[in-house]
Protein backbone atom coordinates (compact mmCIF):
# COMPACT_ATOMS: atom_id res chain seq x y z
CA UNK A 1 0.00 0.00 0.00
CA UNK A 2 1.48 3.55 -1.00
CA UNK A 3 2.10 5.96 1.75
CA UNK A 4 1.43 9.08 0.53
CA UNK A 5 3.47 12.40 2.09
CA UNK A 6 1.69 15.39 2.65
CA UNK A 7 2.92 18.24 0.69
CA UNK A 8 1.26 21.31 -1.30
CA UNK A 9 -0.78 20.79 -4.66
CA UNK A 10 1.75 22.50 -6.79
CA UNK A 11 0.60 25.42 -9.40
CA UNK A 12 2.67 26.08 -12.23
CA UNK A 13 2.77 29.23 -14.09
CA UNK A 14 3.98 27.60 -17.30
CA UNK A 15 2.61 29.03 -20.41
CA UNK A 16 -0.46 27.52 -21.98
CA UNK A 17 -0.37 26.92 -25.80
CA UNK A 18 -3.72 26.61 -27.70
CA UNK A 19 -5.36 23.71 -29.62
CA UNK A 20 -5.50 24.50 -33.18
CA UNK A 21 -8.87 27.14 -34.03
CA UNK A 22 -9.38 28.31 -30.56
CA UNK A 23 -8.26 28.82 -27.12
CA UNK A 24 -7.53 26.08 -24.63
CA UNK A 25 -9.86 25.30 -22.09
CA UNK A 26 -9.75 27.78 -19.04
CA UNK A 27 -8.49 26.23 -15.55
CA UNK A 28 -9.25 28.55 -12.62
CA UNK A 29 -7.03 27.21 -9.15
CA UNK A 30 -8.61 27.31 -6.15
CA UNK A 31 -6.87 27.27 -2.97
CA UNK A 32 -8.07 25.47 0.39
CA UNK A 33 -6.29 24.09 2.39
CA UNK A 34 -30.98 -4.19 7.93
CA UNK A 35 -34.33 -3.92 6.70
CA UNK A 36 -35.60 -4.19 2.99
CA UNK A 37 -36.55 -0.94 3.12
CA UNK A 38 -36.77 2.56 5.12
CA UNK A 39 -37.75 1.94 8.69
CA UNK A 40 -38.44 5.04 11.22
CA UNK A 41 -37.21 3.87 14.78
CA UNK A 42 -37.63 5.14 18.00
CA UNK A 43 -40.02 6.28 20.41
CA UNK A 44 -39.26 8.48 23.22
CA UNK A 45 -38.97 12.24 21.84
CA UNK A 46 -42.43 14.66 21.69
CA UNK A 47 -44.16 14.62 18.01
CA UNK A 48 -43.02 18.13 17.51
CA UNK A 49 -40.28 19.28 16.07
CA UNK A 50 -38.44 21.94 16.55
CA UNK A 51 -36.05 23.73 13.61
CA UNK A 52 -32.17 23.82 14.95
CA UNK A 53 -32.65 21.17 17.07
CA UNK A 54 -30.04 18.41 15.49
CA UNK A 55 -27.78 16.39 18.39
CA UNK A 56 -24.20 16.44 18.04
CA UNK A 57 -22.92 12.89 17.63
CA UNK A 58 -19.90 11.52 18.45
CA UNK A 59 -18.22 8.29 17.31
CA UNK A 60 -14.83 6.85 19.72
CA UNK A 61 -12.64 3.80 18.41
CA UNK A 62 -15.57 2.11 16.84
CA UNK A 63 -14.63 -1.26 15.94
CA UNK A 64 -16.85 -4.34 14.21
CA UNK A 65 -15.19 -7.45 12.79
CA UNK A 66 -16.97 -10.48 10.70
CA UNK A 67 -15.22 -13.67 10.39
CA UNK A 68 -11.77 -11.70 11.27
CA UNK A 69 -12.37 -8.80 8.53
CA UNK A 70 -12.29 -5.21 10.12
CA UNK A 71 -15.25 -3.98 9.04
CA UNK A 72 -14.51 -0.44 11.27
CA UNK A 73 -11.12 -0.25 12.43
CA UNK A 74 -11.00 2.27 15.25
CA UNK A 75 -13.49 5.17 13.48
CA UNK A 76 -13.13 8.29 15.79
CA UNK A 77 -15.76 11.08 14.20
CA UNK A 78 -17.42 14.16 16.03
CA UNK A 79 -20.87 15.01 13.81
CA UNK A 80 -21.54 18.77 15.30
CA UNK A 81 -25.07 19.59 15.48
CA UNK A 82 -27.36 20.24 12.42
CA UNK A 83 -24.51 19.11 10.09
CA UNK A 84 -25.12 17.30 6.92
CA UNK A 85 -22.60 14.94 6.79
CA UNK A 86 -21.67 12.42 3.67
CA UNK A 87 -20.27 9.10 4.15
CA UNK A 88 -18.10 8.62 1.12
CA UNK A 89 -16.09 4.98 0.07
CA UNK A 90 -15.90 2.05 -2.29
CA UNK A 91 -18.19 -1.18 -1.81
CA UNK A 92 -16.83 -2.67 1.51
CA UNK A 93 -15.32 0.64 2.95
CA UNK A 94 -17.48 0.29 6.09
CA UNK A 95 -20.30 3.10 5.03
CA UNK A 96 -23.18 1.28 5.67
CA UNK A 97 -21.74 -0.45 8.82
CA UNK A 98 -21.14 2.70 10.40
CA UNK A 99 -24.33 3.68 9.95
CA UNK A 100 -26.17 0.80 11.36
CA UNK A 101 -23.52 1.08 14.28
CA UNK A 102 -25.16 4.49 14.98
CA UNK A 103 -29.03 3.47 14.65
CA UNK A 104 -27.98 0.30 16.91
CA UNK A 105 -29.07 -2.03 13.84
CA UNK A 106 -25.48 -3.26 14.94
CA UNK A 107 -23.36 -3.28 17.94
CA UNK A 108 -19.87 -2.65 17.54
CA UNK A 109 -17.19 -4.56 19.38
CA UNK A 110 -15.54 -1.81 20.69
CA UNK A 111 -15.60 2.05 21.24
CA UNK A 112 -18.65 4.40 22.15
CA UNK A 113 -21.37 5.89 20.20
CA UNK A 114 -22.41 9.33 22.23
CA UNK A 115 -25.88 11.53 21.36
CA UNK A 116 -24.57 14.19 23.12
CA UNK A 117 -23.15 13.95 26.55
CA UNK A 118 -25.25 10.10 26.60
CA UNK A 119 -23.89 7.02 26.08
CA UNK A 120 -26.17 5.25 23.35
CA UNK A 121 -23.69 2.73 22.67
CA UNK A 122 -25.66 -0.44 24.05
CA UNK A 123 -29.37 1.27 23.47
CA UNK A 124 -32.20 0.02 21.50
CA UNK A 125 -33.17 1.05 18.75
CA UNK A 126 -36.15 2.49 19.92
CA UNK A 127 -34.12 3.97 23.04
CA UNK A 128 -32.14 5.82 20.66
CA UNK A 129 -34.77 7.38 19.08
CA UNK A 130 -32.98 7.39 14.76
CA UNK A 131 -34.71 8.28 12.02
CA UNK A 132 -33.17 5.64 9.12
CA UNK A 133 -34.09 5.49 5.56
CA UNK A 134 -32.89 3.05 3.03
CA UNK A 135 -32.37 3.06 -0.88
CA UNK A 136 -35.90 1.12 -1.08
CA UNK A 137 -38.29 3.12 0.64
CA UNK A 138 -41.03 0.33 0.83
CA UNK A 139 -43.29 2.35 2.29
CA UNK A 140 -46.69 0.13 3.58
CA UNK A 141 -48.54 -0.42 0.30
CA UNK A 142 -52.08 -0.78 2.42
CA UNK A 143 -51.63 2.54 4.42
CA UNK A 144 -52.07 6.13 3.09
CA UNK A 145 -49.51 8.69 2.69
CA UNK A 146 -50.81 10.38 5.93
CA UNK A 147 -50.80 6.39 7.36
CA UNK A 148 -47.42 5.80 6.69
CA UNK A 149 -46.14 9.16 8.00
CA UNK A 150 -47.94 8.83 11.36
CA UNK A 151 -46.47 4.88 11.68
CA UNK A 152 -43.85 5.81 14.38
CA UNK A 153 -45.78 8.31 16.21
CA UNK A 154 -48.96 5.42 16.55
CA UNK A 155 -46.19 2.43 17.26
CA UNK A 156 -45.71 4.89 20.67
CA UNK A 157 -46.31 3.15 23.84
CA UNK A 158 -49.66 4.51 24.81
CA UNK A 159 -48.38 6.54 27.95
CA UNK A 160 -45.98 8.59 24.92
CA UNK A 161 -48.39 8.35 21.79
CA UNK A 162 -49.33 12.18 21.46
CA UNK A 163 -53.28 12.03 20.55
CA UNK A 164 -55.13 12.00 17.13
CA UNK A 165 -54.99 15.38 16.65
CA UNK A 166 -51.27 16.05 17.41
CA UNK A 167 -50.66 13.19 14.87
CA UNK A 168 -53.14 14.66 12.41
CA UNK A 169 -51.14 18.31 12.90
CA UNK A 170 -48.24 16.47 12.89
CA UNK A 171 -48.70 14.74 9.37
CA UNK A 172 -50.15 17.72 7.99
CA UNK A 173 -46.86 20.05 8.66
CA UNK A 174 -44.64 17.27 7.36
CA UNK A 175 -46.82 17.26 3.79
CA UNK A 176 -46.00 20.92 3.54
CA UNK A 177 -42.58 20.58 4.53
CA UNK A 178 -41.56 17.62 1.99
CA UNK A 179 -43.70 19.75 -0.89
CA UNK A 180 -46.90 17.14 -0.89
CA UNK A 181 -50.10 19.01 0.63
CA UNK A 182 -52.99 17.29 -0.27
CA UNK A 183 -51.48 13.83 -0.80
CA UNK A 184 -52.49 12.44 2.49
CA UNK A 185 -55.08 10.07 1.24
CA UNK A 186 -53.26 8.81 -1.61
CA UNK A 187 -51.27 5.18 -1.90
CA UNK A 188 -47.88 4.43 -2.75
CA UNK A 189 -49.18 3.16 -5.64
CA UNK A 190 -50.33 6.45 -6.98
CA UNK A 191 -46.67 8.03 -6.16
CA UNK A 192 -43.54 8.55 -8.47
CA UNK A 193 -40.75 7.32 -7.06
CA UNK A 194 -39.30 10.70 -5.97
CA UNK A 195 -42.72 11.37 -3.90
CA UNK A 196 -42.04 7.99 -1.90
CA UNK A 197 -39.19 8.26 -0.73
CA UNK A 198 -40.05 12.01 0.24
CA UNK A 199 -42.70 10.40 2.27
CA UNK A 200 -40.35 7.89 3.37
CA UNK A 201 -38.27 10.78 4.72
CA UNK A 202 -40.98 12.54 6.24
CA UNK A 203 -42.16 9.26 7.82
CA UNK A 204 -38.01 9.31 9.71
CA UNK A 205 -38.70 12.92 11.15
CA UNK A 206 -42.01 12.50 11.75
CA UNK A 207 -40.71 11.03 15.21
CA UNK A 208 -38.12 14.31 15.63
CA UNK A 209 -35.33 11.75 15.90
CA UNK A 210 -32.03 12.35 17.50
CA UNK A 211 -30.25 12.05 14.12
CA UNK A 212 -31.05 11.09 10.96
CA UNK A 213 -29.55 8.33 9.07
CA UNK A 214 -29.85 7.66 4.70
CA UNK A 215 -28.53 4.58 3.32
CA UNK A 216 -27.52 6.00 -0.66
CA UNK A 217 -31.39 7.13 -0.30
CA UNK A 218 -31.34 8.26 -4.12
CA UNK A 219 -30.00 5.45 -5.17
CA UNK A 220 -33.12 3.50 -6.71
CA UNK A 221 -34.38 6.81 -9.04
CA UNK A 222 -33.34 7.98 -12.08
CA UNK A 223 -30.81 10.44 -12.78
CA UNK A 224 -32.70 13.50 -13.20
CA UNK A 225 -34.67 12.59 -10.35
CA UNK A 226 -31.55 12.24 -7.63
CA UNK A 227 -30.27 15.97 -8.82
CA UNK A 228 -33.76 17.02 -8.02
CA UNK A 229 -34.46 15.17 -4.48
CA UNK A 230 -30.81 15.86 -3.42
CA UNK A 231 -31.18 19.81 -4.10
CA UNK A 232 -34.36 19.28 -2.40
CA UNK A 233 -32.80 17.18 0.71
CA UNK A 234 -29.90 19.98 1.20
CA UNK A 235 -33.29 22.78 1.22
CA UNK A 236 -34.93 20.58 3.93
CA UNK A 237 -31.87 19.99 5.68
CA UNK A 238 -31.68 23.95 6.02
CA UNK A 239 -35.30 24.44 7.22
CA UNK A 240 -34.58 21.54 10.16
CA UNK A 241 -31.36 22.06 11.37
CA UNK A 242 -31.38 18.01 11.70
CA UNK A 243 -27.94 16.41 12.47
CA UNK A 244 -27.91 13.97 9.06
CA UNK A 245 -25.53 11.17 7.72
CA UNK A 246 -26.05 9.85 4.63
CA UNK A 247 -24.05 6.52 3.17
CA UNK A 248 -23.60 7.36 -0.81
CA UNK A 249 -21.62 5.89 -3.92
CA UNK A 250 -21.88 9.31 -5.98
CA UNK A 251 -18.99 11.66 -5.65
CA UNK A 252 -21.19 14.62 -6.83
CA UNK A 253 -23.90 13.90 -4.81
CA UNK A 254 -21.57 14.16 -1.41
CA UNK A 255 -19.65 17.20 -3.15
CA UNK A 256 -23.18 18.91 -3.66
CA UNK A 257 -25.20 18.35 -0.66
CA UNK A 258 -22.58 17.67 2.71
CA UNK A 259 -21.25 20.13 4.88
CA UNK A 260 -18.57 17.69 5.17
CA UNK A 261 -17.15 14.51 3.87
CA UNK A 262 -15.93 11.47 5.51
CA UNK A 263 -13.71 9.46 3.14
CA UNK A 264 -13.62 5.63 4.13
CA UNK A 265 -10.92 2.89 3.53
CA UNK A 266 -10.99 -0.53 4.83
CA UNK A 267 -12.86 0.43 7.98
CA UNK A 268 -10.83 3.32 8.81
CA UNK A 269 -11.40 7.01 7.96
CA UNK A 270 -8.94 8.10 5.22
CA UNK A 271 -9.89 11.98 5.22
CA UNK A 272 -12.79 14.56 7.21
CA UNK A 273 -13.12 17.98 5.52
CA UNK A 274 -15.52 20.12 3.25
CA UNK A 275 -16.22 19.14 -0.30
CA UNK A 276 -13.66 21.75 -0.91
CA UNK A 277 -10.87 20.58 0.97
CA UNK A 278 -11.68 17.11 0.18
CA UNK A 279 -11.22 17.46 -3.53
CA UNK A 280 -8.72 19.86 -3.84
CA UNK A 281 -6.65 19.33 -1.18
CA UNK A 282 -6.76 15.43 -0.99
CA UNK A 283 -4.81 14.06 2.39
CA UNK A 284 -3.29 10.79 0.46
CA UNK A 285 -3.19 9.53 -3.08
CA UNK A 286 -5.92 7.16 -2.34
CA UNK A 287 -8.20 10.42 -1.92
CA UNK A 288 -7.04 12.36 -5.05
CA UNK A 289 -7.66 9.02 -7.13
CA UNK A 290 -11.02 8.08 -5.38
CA UNK A 291 -12.43 11.65 -5.49
CA UNK A 292 -13.03 12.94 -9.03
CA UNK A 293 -11.16 12.33 -12.30
CA UNK A 294 -7.30 11.81 -11.45
CA UNK A 295 -4.97 11.36 -13.73
CA UNK A 296 -1.34 9.34 -12.46
CA UNK A 297 2.20 9.42 -13.73
CA UNK A 298 4.93 6.95 -12.20
CA UNK A 299 7.86 8.23 -11.93
CA UNK A 300 10.48 9.05 -9.46
CA UNK A 301 12.12 11.61 -6.92
CA UNK A 302 15.84 13.18 -7.46
CA UNK A 303 16.66 16.11 -5.71
CA UNK A 304 13.57 17.48 -5.03
CA UNK A 305 12.55 16.68 -8.74
CA UNK A 306 9.74 14.50 -9.73
CA UNK A 307 11.50 12.79 -13.01
CA UNK A 308 8.83 10.79 -16.00
CA UNK A 309 10.94 7.92 -17.28
CA UNK A 310 11.43 8.45 -21.27
CA UNK A 311 10.86 12.33 -20.79
CA UNK A 312 13.09 15.32 -20.33
CA UNK A 313 10.39 17.66 -18.29
CA UNK A 314 10.74 17.40 -14.81
CA UNK A 315 8.07 18.96 -11.73
CA UNK A 316 8.54 20.18 -8.67
CA UNK A 317 8.29 17.73 -5.58
CA UNK A 318 9.56 19.74 -2.37
CA UNK A 319 9.07 17.66 0.55
CA UNK A 320 8.61 14.14 -1.23
CA UNK A 321 11.22 11.77 -0.32
CA UNK A 322 13.63 10.34 -2.50
CA UNK A 323 12.90 7.44 -4.58
CA UNK A 324 9.71 5.93 -6.65
CA UNK A 325 6.45 8.50 -6.55
CA UNK A 326 3.63 9.28 -8.24
CA UNK A 327 2.30 12.74 -9.72
CA UNK A 328 -1.55 13.34 -9.71
CA UNK A 329 -3.17 15.73 -11.93
CA UNK A 330 -6.93 16.41 -12.73
CA UNK A 331 -8.24 16.39 -16.21
CA UNK A 332 -8.91 19.84 -16.12
CA UNK A 333 -5.42 20.65 -14.92
CA UNK A 334 -4.00 19.98 -17.69
CA UNK A 335 -3.47 22.08 -20.45
CA UNK A 336 -2.04 21.17 -23.47
CA UNK A 337 1.73 22.93 -24.41
CA UNK A 338 3.63 23.58 -27.40
CA UNK A 339 6.26 21.79 -29.02
CA UNK A 340 9.36 22.19 -26.80
CA UNK A 341 6.92 22.00 -23.49
CA UNK A 342 5.10 19.50 -21.31
CA UNK A 343 4.39 16.13 -21.65
CA UNK A 344 4.76 14.33 -25.17
CA UNK A 345 1.51 11.83 -25.46
CA UNK A 346 -0.37 10.52 -28.34
CA UNK A 347 -4.13 10.81 -28.89
CA UNK A 348 -5.50 7.67 -28.29
CA UNK A 349 -9.47 9.05 -28.52
CA UNK A 350 -11.95 12.25 -28.24
CA UNK A 351 -14.93 12.05 -26.61
CA UNK A 352 -17.52 14.66 -26.41
CA UNK A 353 -19.97 15.41 -23.40
CA UNK A 354 -22.24 18.43 -24.41
CA UNK A 355 -19.62 21.14 -24.68
CA UNK A 356 -17.30 19.18 -22.88
CA UNK A 357 -14.38 16.99 -24.94
CA UNK A 358 -12.20 14.77 -23.23
CA UNK A 359 -8.68 13.26 -24.81
CA UNK A 360 -7.85 9.83 -23.55
CA UNK A 361 -3.76 10.26 -24.24
CA UNK A 362 -0.95 7.72 -24.28
CA UNK A 363 2.44 8.55 -22.49
CA UNK A 364 5.04 6.41 -23.64
CA UNK A 365 6.29 4.31 -20.64
CA UNK A 366 2.63 5.06 -18.84
CA UNK A 367 0.12 1.68 -18.09
CA UNK A 368 -2.68 4.13 -17.20
CA UNK A 369 -4.51 6.72 -19.88
CA UNK A 370 -4.09 10.29 -19.25
CA UNK A 371 -7.08 12.83 -19.96
CA UNK A 372 -7.59 15.93 -20.62
CA UNK A 373 -10.77 18.30 -20.87
CA UNK A 374 -10.93 21.24 -22.59
CA UNK A 375 -14.68 23.24 -23.90
CA UNK A 376 -15.82 22.99 -27.36
CA UNK A 377 -16.02 26.58 -29.11
CA UNK A 378 -16.68 27.60 -32.36
CA UNK A 379 -13.84 26.52 -34.82
CA UNK A 380 -12.22 24.38 -32.48
CA UNK A 381 -10.40 21.77 -34.55
CA UNK A 382 -9.86 18.36 -31.76
CA UNK A 383 -6.54 16.50 -32.35
CA UNK A 384 -7.42 13.06 -34.19
CA UNK A 385 -6.57 10.16 -33.01
CA UNK A 386 -2.95 8.83 -33.66
CA UNK A 387 -1.81 12.54 -33.89
CA UNK A 388 0.86 14.06 -30.81
CA UNK A 389 -0.18 16.71 -28.41
CA UNK A 390 1.78 18.10 -25.45
CA UNK A 391 1.25 18.51 -22.20
CA UNK A 392 1.49 20.61 -19.02
CA UNK A 393 0.22 19.73 -15.76
CA UNK A 394 -0.80 22.85 -14.14
CA UNK A 395 -1.76 21.68 -10.87
CA UNK A 396 -1.13 18.61 -9.50
CA UNK A 397 0.69 17.22 -6.54
CA UNK A 398 3.28 13.91 -6.33
CA UNK A 399 2.91 11.28 -3.64
CA UNK A 400 5.89 9.19 -2.53
CA UNK A 401 4.95 5.20 -3.42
Amino acid sequence: MATPLRNPIVDTDAPVATLRGGPASHVTVAHSTAPAGPVTLGAGNPAHHVPGSGMDLHLRQLSKRYTGVAALDGVDLHVQAGELVALLGPSGSGKTTLLRVIAGLLHPDAGQVLFGKDDATRLSLRERNVGFVFQHYALFKHMTVAENIAFGLRSRPRRKRPDKAAIKRRVEELLGLIQLPGFGDRYPEQLSGGQKQRVALARALAIDPTVLLLDEPFGALDAKVRVELRRWLRQLHERTGQTTLFVTHDQEEALELADRIVVLREGRIEQVGTPDEIYSDPASAYVFDFIGRANVLEGEVRGGRFHLPGHARTFSADGVAEGPAKLYARAHDIAPGTDDEGIGARVVAAYRLADRITLELHVQGQARPVELDFTATPGLTTPAPGSDVRLVPLRYRVYSV
